[in-house]
């Protein structure tokens, strides 16, 4: 029997640790039945596992949404292709660490040759995700569809028919529009971040205002009526306009993710929709492209759960940011509220019954993970060198 069986089988008790629970910061330990959480507090510490927390908090794994991180281990450099099986173990490994949980990769089904992004290597990356048997975490797709190609699309139907997507998003980077909001900045931005002449920042100007308003929309809808079908959870992206957000969800977009503005994001909330903003951004202070803060969005009540975006130690640090709110809702926002978002209820709660991920984390003088457990199982632990 192997390691991994025979943790599964196991008893386990965390014990000694400040467990953020729901409802507020408590004493005590969590016992481990197979991969089910079934005592919390004070718990029986006979087990055939036990994991000293040495007073250290114990948090429910993270439950990152969108994270496009896996570009990075799969091409270290423009050009440089690492083998898929590295790129999504070593991905596996950095985000475990972050204590993320349950990864929802961010795949780009676009065509952009510059960015080393093409519909065939999506379709590629996301049978490696599917049939992984030997990753740490859960992984799952985040299908992310450019409506201003019809190719990207097509692709991402065919993943969405075939159920491999969990969650799809639709997204249109015109010049003028969401992050984008001039073109110039548009032009900067596909010049600077891979290396495009001019030259070819134009033809991806001039091919994508060419496109109907109504050709847009259209394609949304055609993708977020597919993916409902599918079962898969629906996004719109850098949402601009109230009146944007009240159209898509008229169509049926659960999630907004990153809206442009706080009125923006206050419509979204006005229309039930569930607000996405990026952990990077309340960690480092702000947006990168002067949008909507997410320290401002959570001061105004809109902000639902945050992402790790393109740094998985983000989500971890943002919990740790001081936004007058309580713990248990800090940790609410990067484990109970996305994991309900994407229909994953039987996780991101420290309590009887729920899948047993959890994280024991030191803060100081970073947060820093010292053990990780998916599913019941004992994933990882680093040494913090005795710290308290």
């Amino acid at each position: 029997m192997s390691t991994t069986a025979q943790a599964a089988e196991a008893t386990i008790a965390v014990v000694d640790g400040c467990l953020v629970t729901p409802e507020a910061v408590v004493e005590g330990g969590v016992r481990i039945e197979e991969d089910r959480i079934v005592d919390v507090g004070d718990v029986d510490a006979d087990a055939d596992i036990v994991i000293d927390a040495d007073g250290h908090l114990v948090l429910p794994g993270l439950v990152d949404l969108h994270g496009d991180d896996i570009e990075g281990h799969l091409h270290p450099r423009s050009g440089a292709r690492i083998d898929i099986p590295l790129a999504l173990a070593s991905a596996d490994r950095a985000n475990v660490a972050a204590g993320i949980t349950t990864k929802f990769h961010a795949i780009s089904f676009e065509t952009d040759e510059a960015a080393d992004r093409s519909p065939e290597l999506a379709a590629t990356l996301t049978d490696a995700i599917s049939e992984a048997t030997d990753l740490l975490v859960d992984h799952r797709l985040h299908a992310r569809c450019e409506v201003t190609q019809q190719r990207c699309v097509e692709a991402v139907l065919e993943v969405v028919d075939n159920g491999d997507a969990d969650l799809v998003s639709v997204m249109s980077h015109i010049p003028g529009k969401g992050q984008f909001q001039d073109i110039d900045t548009f032009r900067e931005y596909y010049e600077n971040a891979n290396d495009r002449s001019a030259e070819e920042a134009q033809e991806i100007i001039d091919e994508r205002t060419e496109i109907p308003t109504g050709t847009i929309r259209d394609r949304i809808d055609r993708v977020v009526e597919r993916a409902h079908a599918a079962g898969a959870v629906t996004a719109s992206h850098d949402d601009e306009h109230p009146e944007e957000v009240r159209r898509l969800a008229g169509a049926g977009v659960d999630i907004t993710e990153y809206p442009i503005t706080l009125e923006t994001a206050k419509a979204a909330a006005e229309e039930t929709m569930t607000t996405a903003m990026g952990a990077p951004n309340l960690v480092r202070g702000g947006s990168q492209w002067g949008n909507l803060a997410t320290a401002e969005g959570i001061d105004a009540g809109v902000v639902d759960i945050l992402v790790a975006d393109y740094h998985p130690p983000s989500l971890l640090a943002s919990v740790f940011v001081d936004t007058g709110e309580s713990l248990p809702e800090r940790v609410a926002r990067v484990s109970a509220n996305p994991a309900d978002a994407a229909g994953f209820t039987d996780r991101g709660r420290i309590e009887e019954g729920k899948r047993a991920d959890l994280i024991v984390v030191d803060r100081e003088p970073a947060p820093t993970v010292t053990n990780a457990l998916v599913s019941g199982r004992p994933v990882y632990h680093a040494d913090s060198g005795g710290r308290r």
